[in-house]
């Protein structure tokens, strides 16, 4: 256990923003998920740009490192934009 007082703050302060971190991690890890489970372009569309500002959100904070922020948006937009091809493709096979 720590000695000084500082430390002993530190620790405590410490152990608050982990939870914190943690917290926003798993939500945008849920909300990620939740996303690539969508099959419709339209809520694709909707809800992309909330999960994409809230992966710049926690690179900024430092809660993602920027390399893994930015891999994950790129992921997540090549899966948007293959779903849209797939939607345009789709009516075109039906006429």
């Amino acid at each position: 256990m720590a000695n000084h007082k500082s430390s002993i703050k530190r620790i405590r302060s410490n152990n608050a923003k982990r939870l914190r971190n943690r917290y926003q991690k798993k939500t945008v890890s849920t909300l990620i998920k939740n996303l690539k489970s969508l099959e419709s372009k339209e809520d694709l569309k909707k809800d992309l740009p909330k999960v994409l500002a809230s992966i710049d959100k926690l690179a900024k904070k430092n809660v993602f490192h920027k390399n893994k922020a930015s891999n994950l948006k790129s992921k997540l937009m090549k899966r948007a934009n293959a779903l849209a091809k797939a939607a345009k493709a789709a009516p075109a096979k039906t006429k």
